[in-house]
């Protein structure tokens, strides 16, 4: 593989935003830019994104991932052979764009498991489309996980070079109000150190956020933070690690973009998503940690609303390449971790 890395990039449902923000992304990048992309998905599909736009670039079909900086008016395309010539109409949960947005997937992680990319970028897919294709998998964490044999799957957020991890991911708030114990929250700060030292924190410092309002204030608004929270960051911190916390979630971001942590794990999905994009809405992206391999996404969805209309924002996909330019540096680290 070239020195500069190749970062294998999914055009995701074709009824979506995916392909144009792909497409746009790729077709801006300089000769000089720090990785060189390659989209995984149907010419046509690309094709149809850039005049979406009103773009004038030549999609350019490669069959080797060892490819030569292009510059800006070419984006090359592995041709997964799905869609052909027929057409995905825009917005509207298609088996056929399912089909395609899965095989995307497979070829990318096949060339990153054989070291062929450096890593994998991500656009959004549709659940609904996935299924109605035969895939059973809740969506691209899940799908990830049973390619690499992998079943340390994790989310985090980074926005402005800051991480955020989720004790609890996709529940009710309820449910992750329930889902929360000493066990769970341990748990999740060993992941979050372990993959702030894997991302090049060789010595970490973890904010866990509270939960309830001021910290719980003693028990006097809830007692996760005394019976869960607090307990587990005290076997944390008898490990040697510095860990801080429960820090009320109110302050707890403003004080990790200020510099005094490295990362925070929060409790449940919005209350680490919500601080990150209003901070930076296109420059928040998300990274699967616990693969084998390099994995980089945005953080929204297909926008079916939008799709096919020229006017979706490309700036979190362009945020999403970068940070796999960067972070492909940590490929070897990434594989010892994860690998076994």
């Amino acid at each position: 593989m070239s020195t500069v890395p190749v970062v294998a990039v999914t055009v995701g449902d074709p009824a979506g935003i995916g392909p144009e923000i792909t497409a746009r992304t790729l077709a801006e990048l300089d000769r000089d830019a720090p990785a060189r992309g390659v989209a995984v998905g149907d010419p046509s599909v690309l094709r149809r994104a850039l005049a979406a736009y009103g773009m004038h670039a030549e999609v350019r079909t490669v069959t080797s991932w060892d490819v030569d900086p292009v510059g800006p008016g070419v984006v090359l395309c592995w041709d997964i052979g799905v869609v052909g010539d027929r057409e995905v109409p825009y917005g509207e949960v298609s088996p056929l764009a399912g089909r395609a947005a899965l095989r995307s997937i497979e070829v990318a992680t096949e060339a990153a498991l054989a070291g062929r990319v450096a890593g994998v970028v991500t656009a959004p897919i549709n659940k609904e489309a996935i299924w109605a294709a035969g895939s059973e998998h809740l969506g691209h964490t899940e799908m990830l996980g049973t390619l690499t044999g992998s079943t340390r799957n994790n989310t985090m957020f980074v926005v402005r070079g800051k991480k955020i991890f989720f004790t609890t991911r996709h529940l009710s708030l309820r449910k992750a109000l329930d889902q929360l114990t000493e066990e769970r929250v341990f748990h999740g700060i060993q992941e979050a150190l372990t993959a702030l030292r894997v991302f090049g924190h060789d010595e970490p410092r973890l904010a866990v956020a509270a939960v309830n309002p001021h910290g719980g204030e003693n028990g006097a608004f809830g007692d996760e933070e005394i019976v869960h929270i607090g307990p587990a960051v005290e076997r944390a911190r008898a490990q040697g690690a510095q860990v801080f916390g429960p820090v009320p979630a109110d302050s707890v971001f403003h004080q990790l973009l200020t510099g005094r942590y490295d990362g925070v794990l929060s409790q449940y999905h919005d209350q680490g998503h919500i601080p990150a994009k209003t901070v930076d809405f296109d420059g928040t992206i998300s990274v699967t940690v616990g693969l084998p391999i390099l994995r980089t996404s945005v953080d929204h969805g297909t926008a079916f609303d939008i799709a096919g209309k020229g006017i979706a924002d490309h700036g979190t996909m362009r945020s999403a390449f970068l940070a796999a330019a960067e972070y492909a540096g940590y490929a070897d680290r990434i594989r010892a971790e994860y690998g076994s």
